[in-house]
C-alpha cells in the first residue's frame, strides 16, 4: 500500500522533476470548525506539499503527498510480498490532489514562532471546513511565500487561459484571500470530538490573528518556475495594460429595435458564480422582455432601474430551463469573446412565469421552425411547453432518500490500444504517434460475440473484450475496399448475421451498399439498394436482429422507409414494404424494438412511429425544432431516445388513457388531445457554462443510447459531447431528480461510444486515436474537478502489469499516462 513514491520514481524518476515547487515537510490536517464529526483530523504526520503541471493547458494541481521514516515503505513492501502490485492501487490514500482553483480560497497565514500555515477550503466538506498544511519549522518563509506566489500565478493562468506573465500584480491581488480566518488545527487526530461552544466559535476569535498576521517580505521572481523564458519587457508592458478578462457578468450590448413584444414580465434576476457554485443575486427587480427584431430572429432583453443587465438573441444554444417548483427560469449567454455565463430569472407566481413562458417558447419555436406559433394546433404546443419543464414522469419509482451508488475500486483500462491498427503489433510495442492521416470515427459494438470494432479511414480495428472487462486489440483489417478493388471509407457500419457480417456504406456512392465477411476480413458483396433512393442509414430487422440469421434490414432516404432483402436478385429493396412521402420529411434516423416495430425520427425534429413497413406510421411526435441526430428505442418499445444537438428527448410511447390504454403508440395511435409525455435531457446550464468554461465549445451531442440486454430493462444513457462522456441514469430521469448524469473527462473528443452488450456497466469509448472500456465507477457526479478532469496519475501512475520496467530495458511498456500530449 505505501509503495506509490518508489514506483513513481521507478517510471518516472524523481518525482522533483514533475514539481514546480514543493515544500518538503510538514503535517497535513482537515479541520471541520462547525461539524459534529469532530473539529480536528490528523491525516499524514509527515507530509509534503507540492505544485505540479497537468498534461492540460493552465492546468495545476495542489499535491499533498505523505512521506516514510527511513526504511518504512521497505519494510510495509516486504510485509505485502506478492500482494503489493494490488495494494498499490489503494496508494492514492496517501495522496491528496487539488485542482488549484480561486474556489479554493488558498492562502498563507504566518503565526506566533514563525509558523506557517497553507489553507484552502474542502469543497467536497460540509461549510467551513478546510485542509492545513503546517509547515515544519524548518521550512523558510521566502520557501512558503514563493510557494504562495506560484500558486496565485496557477490560478490566474486557469482563469484566463493564459501565461501569467500576462499578469500585473493587482492582477494577482485578487487570489489574495487572507481576509478569511484561518482556524487553529488540533495537534491530535480527534475524530471523535465532539463539537463545542469554544471550537464553533474559533473562527471569530481568530480574525484578530489573521489581521495582525506578520507582514510579506519581498518575495523572489517565479517567472521561471510556472513557464517558458519570459517575454521581453515591451511585451510585458503592453499586456500588463490590458484589463483582466471579467469574470462578473459582462457588458449589455445595444439592443435591438423590437417589432412586437411576445412577453414582459418583472422578476428577480441571479446569476452563477463559477467561485462559489451558486447562482448569486444581482438585482431583487428587473423586467425582463422577449420581442420579435423581424426575419424570424428573436431577442430577450433584462434590465432593471439603474442597469441593462443582458440581451441575448433567443435560440437553443441558451438551453432554456423551465422550473415551476421554483418558479425560477435558467438559461445560457455565450459572448463574442467566447466565454459562457449562466443566468436565473425568478417570478412571483406561476401565472407570470407560465406568461414568460408561453413568450420565450414561441420565439424559440419560431427561431427554429420559421412558422408562426399561432398555426401550431393547441395539444401540440403543449407538448412543447412540457418538454422543457422539470417534470416528474409518471410510473416513477418512488423512494425515500437518493443513495449515491456504491463505487467499486477496480483498476481502470488505461493501457493504450493502436492508432493505426498494425496486425503484427506486439504486446510490448505500442505506438505513441499515429502513422497514417485517418482518425477513428465509428464503432460496432458486438452483441452475439464479445468484439468491438472501430472505424478508422479505410481500416478497421478489431478488439476483445476480456473477462476483466479490458479491450484487447487482437487484428485489424488492413483494407476496406469494393468487390472490384476500389478503397472506401465507410460512413456507416452495421453488424449483421450474429456478429459474421458488417454492412457498410460508403459516402460517394448512396445507393449501395457492402456485405463484409469479418472472418476473411474483406468485402464479398456489392448491393444496389435501388436506383432512384439514395440510402441515408440503415437499421437491423429488430432490436437483436444481428445475433440471428436474419438476412433482412431496414433503410431510410430522405423521405423513404424500406427493407433491404440481399436475396432479391437486382435492386435489394422490397416494393410491397415501401413507404414513400411526396414531401421531402429529411428522415435523418430510424431504430427498431424487440417485436420489429420502427421509429424514424427526422431533420425537422418530429418523430413517427410503426407496427410495420409499407403503412402510415401509427403516431406521430411533434418536432421539437432541432433536428433529431440519433435515435434509439427500448427493446419492449416504451421508450424512445432522440437526440439533437443540445439535448436528448426521452418519450414514454405508453398511453395511459382513453380507449387504447396499455398500449404502445406503435400499435395504436395516440388520441388527438393526448400526446406521449416529452422529457428533454439537458446539461444544467451551470454545467454547460462550466463545460464551456473548460473547452471553449458549445454542447454537441453524440447520438444517445440505452444499454441493451436480453435480460433486463434498459437502466441507463451514454452519449458524449466534447471531451466528456455523460451517462444518464434512467430511473432518477423519471423521478426528477435534478442533474441525474456522471461524467468522465477525456483529453481529445470522444468520437463515437457505446455501452457493451449485456450491461450498462462497462462503457466503450473511442477517440481520435485511442480505444478502451470504462467501468461505470471511473464516472463522476459533474463537480469542478471532474468537469476540469482527473489528471492526477499523470504524475503519480499505480503500478499495473501494463508497465513494468524502466525506459531503457526492453520490457517497459508506454502507458496512457505518459503519452496525453503526444497524439493530441
Amino acid at each position: 500500500m505505501f509503495v506509490l513514491k518508489n514506483v513513481g520514481k521507478l517510471i518516472f524518476g524523481s518525482s522533483s522533476q514533475e514539481s514546480m515547487i514543493e515544500l518538503p515537510q510538514g503535517q497535513l490536517y482537515l479541520v471541520r470548525p462547525l461539524s459534529p464529526k469532530g473539529y480536528s483530523e490528523l491525516i499524514f504526520k509527515d507530509a509534503t506539499a507540492r505544485i505540479r503541471r497537468t498534461g492540460q493547458d493552465y492546468q495545476y494541481q495542489l499535491v499533498v503527498q505523505r512521506v516514510y521514516e527511513e526504511g518504512e515503505a521497505e519494510l510495509l513492501e516486504d510485509e505485502e510480498g506478492e500482494d503489493a502490485e494490488l495494494n498499490a492501487l489503494a496508494a492514492e490514500k496517501d495522496e491528496k490532489t487539488f485542482l488549484l482553483d480561486e474556489a479554493l480560497h488558498f492562502r498563507v497565514e504566518s503565526r506566533e514562532g514563525s509558523q506557517k500555515v497553507l489553507c484552502w477550503k474542502d469543497l467536497s466538506g460540509d461549510v467551513g471546513d478546510v485542509y492545513e498544511f503546517v509547515c515544519d519549522p524548518s521550512i523558510k518563509s521566502t520557501q512558503v511565500e514563493t510557494f504562495e506566489h506560484i500558486a496565485r500565478q496557477c490560478q490566474y493562468e486557469r482563469k484566463y487561459r493564459k501565461p501569467h506573465s500576462t499578469a500585473s500584480e493587482a492582477d494577482l491581488q485578487q487570489f489574495d484571500f487572507e481576509e478569511q480566518p484561518i482556524p487553529q488545527a488540533s495537534p491530535i487526530h480527534s475524530p471523535t470530538l465532539a463539537r463545542s461552544i469554544e471550537s464553533s466559535d474559533a473562527m471569530f476569535q481568530l480574525k484578530n490573528e489573521a489581521n495582525v498576521s506578520a507582514k510579506r517580505d519581498s518575495i523572489p521572481s517565479t517567472a521561471s518556475v510556472l513557464s517558458e523564458p519570459a517575454p521581453e519587457a515591451y511585451e510585458e508592458r503592453e499586456t500588463n495594460t490590458q484589463p483582466a478578462k471579467q469574470t462578473g457578468p459582462p457588458q449589455a450590448p445595444i439592443q435591438p429595435q423590437p417589432l412586437e413584444i411576445l412577453s414582459m414580465e418583472i422578476g428577480e434576476l441571479h446569476f452563477f458564480d463559477f467561485p462559489s457554485g451558486a447562482f448569486v443575486l444581482q438585482d431583487p427587480s428587473v423586467t425582463a422582455q422577449v420581442s420579435d427584431i423581424g426575419k424570424w430572429n428573436y431577442w430577450l432583453h433584462i434590465a432593471g432601474k439603474d442597469r441593462q443587465w443582458l440581451g441575448i438573441p433567443v435560440v437553443a444554444d441558451i438551453n432554456p430551463v423551465f422550473n415551476f417548483e421554483f418558479l425560477s427560469f435558467i438559461f445560457n449567454q455565450f459572448t463574442e469573446d467566447g466565454s459562457a455565463y449562466s443566468w436565473l430569472l425568478r417570478f412571483k407566481d406561476n401565472k407570470t412565469l407560465e406568461r414568460f413562458q408561453d413568450g420565450l417558447m414561441r420565439a424559440l419555436w419560431e427561431q427554429l421552425n420559421e412558422v408562426k406559433w399561432d398555426k401550431v394546433k393547441q395539444q401540440d404546443r403543449q407538448y412543447v411547453l412540457d418538454a422543457f419543464e422539470d417534470l416528474n414522469m409518471e410510473d416513477a419509482p418512488i423512494e425515500e432518500e437518493e443513495e449515491e451508488e456504491p463505487e467499486v475500486e477496480e483498476p481502470e483500462d488505461d493501457a493504450p490500444q493502436s492508432e493505426h491498427y498494425d496486425s503484427d503489433e506486439e504486446q510490448d510495442d505500442v505506438e505513441t504517434e499515429p502513422k497514417d492521416p485517418y482518425t477513428n470515427s465509428a464503432l460496432a459494438v458486438g452483441y452475439k460475440h464479445d468484439r468491438s470494432f472501430v472505424v478508422r479511414g479505410p481500416k478497421i480495428g478489431v478488439f476483445k473484450h476480456t473477462p476483466k472487462n479490458h479491450l484487447e486489440f487482437t487484428t485489424n483489417i488492413s483494407k476496406v475496399e469494393t468487390p472490384k478493388g476500389a478503397s472506401f471509407v465507410p460512413k456507416k457500419v452495421m453488424l449483421h448475421n450474429e456478429d459474421r457480417n458488417m454492412i457498410l456504406q460508403n459516402d460517394t456512392d448512396p445507393n449501395k451498399l457492402y456485405r463484409m465477411d469479418l472472418e476473411y476480413g474483406k468485402v464479398v458483396d456489392e448491393w444496389n439498394v435501388h436506383d432512384d433512393i439514395p440510402v441515408v442509414t440503415f437499421a437491423p430487422e429488430n432490436k437483436f436482429a444481428q445475433m440471428t440469421h436474419e438476412p433482412t434490414f431496414l433503410g431510410i432516404s430522405r423521405n423513404a422507409l424500406f427493407r433491404v432483402d440481399p436475396r432479391l436478385a437486382g435492386n435489394k429493396l422490397v416494393d410491397s414494404q415501401l413507404k414513400q412521402y411526396v414531401s421531402k420529411n429529411e428522415f435523418s434516423s430510424v431504430s427498431t424494438t424487440e417485436k420489429g416495430y420502427v421509429a424514424v425520427a427526422s431533420n425537422k425534429g418530429d418523430i413517427r412511429l410503426f407496427d410495420r413497413l409499407g403503412i402510415n406510421a401509427k403516431t406521430v411526435i411533434p418536432a421539437l425544432g432541432e433536428p433529431i441526430i440519433g435515435l434509439d428505442v427500448s427493446a419492449d418499445g416504451r421508450w424512445v431516445l432522440g437526440t439533437c444537438r443540445t439535448y436528448l428527448l426521452l418519450i414514454d410511447a405508453l398511453q395511459k388513457s382513453g380507449k387504447n390504454e396499455g398500449k404502445l403508440g406503435f400499435e395504436k395511435p395516440f388520441a388527438a388531445d393526448s400526446k406521449p409525455q416529452p422529457r428533454r435531457l439537458a446539461l444544467t446550464p451551470e454545467h454547460v457554462a462550466q463545460f464551456h468554461h473548460e473547452t471553449g465549445k458549445p454542447v454537441s451531442f453524440t447520438p444517445a443510447r440505452f444499454n441493451t440486454s436480453k435480460a433486463g430493462e434498459e437502466s441507463s444513457i451514454i452519449t458524449a459531447t466534447g471531451p466528456y462522456i455523460v451517462d444518464w441514469n434512467l430511473e432518477k430521469v423519471l423521478r426528477g431528480a435534478k442533474a441525474p448524469y456522471i461524467i468522465k473527462r477525456y483529453e481529445d473528443n470522444v468520437k463515437a461510444d457505446d455501452f457493451k452488450f449485456g450491461t450498462d456497466q462497462n462503457v466503450i469509448v473511442t477517440l481520435p486515436n485511442w480505444v478502451n472500456m470504462v467501468g461505470k465507477q471511473h464516472l463522476k457526479r459533474p463537480t469542478r474537478e471532474s468537469i476540469a478532469g482527473d489528471f492526477q496519475r499523470l504524475s503519480t501512475p499505480r503500478r499495473s502489469s501494463g508497465r513494468v520496467g524502466t525506459r531503457e530495458s526492453g520490457r517497459y511498456k508506454l502507458g496512457k499516462d505518459e503519452v496525453v500530449n503526444s497524439p493530441y
